[in-house]
C-alpha cells in the first residue's frame, strides 16, 4: 500500500466533524445546545482546553521520564523538579477538567477510591484483576 492509499482510507475512516469544520461546528452547537440541560451547564471551551492540556502536560511528563530511562538524562534535584513543575500543570489543566463538567474535585478523587477499591478487593494490587475487570469497569 502506498502512502497516498492509506491517506485516502484514513480520510474514509475519520469523522466528518474531524474532517469538516462545518461538520465541526455543527456538532459544537449541538453539544452546546444539550449541555445546558446539565446543572451546571458544561462548559465545552474549558473541557477542550482540559482535554488538549492534559494531553500535553501529560506527554511533557513522559519525555522527561523517557530521557531519564532512555537517553541518559540523570535523575537529579533539577529534573525532579522539572517533573514536579509537569505534574502542577496536569493538576492545573485536571483541576480544569473537574470545572468544566460541573464536578467537585474531591470527588472524583473519591470516586477513584471507590473504583480501585472494586478493582482490588484485596485492598492490594493484584495483576490478574488488573487485566481481566468486571464488565462495568472502565
Amino acid at each position: 500500500m502506498d502512502l497516498n492509499a492509506y491517506k485516502r482510507f484514513v480520510e474514509s475512516v475519520t469523522s466528518s466533524e474531524s474532517n469538516s469544520l462545518r461538520a465541526f461546528k455543527d456538532r459544537i452547537d449541538e453539544l452546546a445546545e444539550k449541555s445546558l440541560s446539565f446543572d451546571p451547564a458544561i462548559n465545552l471551551p474549558l473541557l477542550l482546553t482540559a482535554s488538549a492540556g492534559l494531553a500535553a502536560e501529560g506527554g511533557e511528563f513522559g519525555e522527561v521520564v523517557k530521557k531519564i530511562f532512555f537517553q541518559g538524562k540523570p535523575l537529579d534535584d533539577d529534573n525532579i523538579f522539572h517533573l514536579k513543575r509537569e505534574l502542577g500543570d496536569i493538576l492545573w489543566y485536571w483541576v480544569n477538567g473537574c470545572r468544566a463538567l460541573g464536578l467537585d474535585p474531591d470527588e472524583v478523587l473519591l470516586e477513584n477510591v471507590r473504583k480501585l477499591e472494586s478493582r482490588y478487593p484485596g485492598g492490594e494490587f493484584d495483576a490478574f484483576f488488573s487485566e481481566n475487570r468486571k464488565e462495568d469497569d472502565l
